[in-house]
């Protein structure tokens, strides 16, 4: 799972039918501080994230298929929205 700010939207007219009724939001990866960690990535929107959200996605087929049942074209899935990370040295 990744850490991630959700940073745009993805919009589609033409589109694999495994995205219907499905929001496609760009995420950045970020650390811990919230600094950026990773390059941006497109990811399935499953708990009403929006601009400027911390995210927690799902980047492996097999949860991706649990969360989403069948077995979609999708890779990445937001599957929380974080209200803090407190990180223990």
């Amino acid at each position: 799972m990744k850490l991630a700010r959700v940073i745009g939207s993805a919009v589609a007219t033409a589109r694999h039918p495994g995205f219907d009724a499905r929001t496609v939001l760009l995420v950045r990866p970020e650390n811990a501080e919230g600094e950026k960690a990773e390059s941006a990535f497109l990811a399935v929107d499953h708990v009403s994230a929006g601009p400027g959200d911390r995210v927690l996605v799902l980047r492996e087929g097999s949860g991706v298929r649990q969360i989403l049942g069948g077995n979609p074209p999708i890779r990445s899935v937001i599957v929380a929205i974080v209200d803090e990370v407190h990180v223990e040295n």
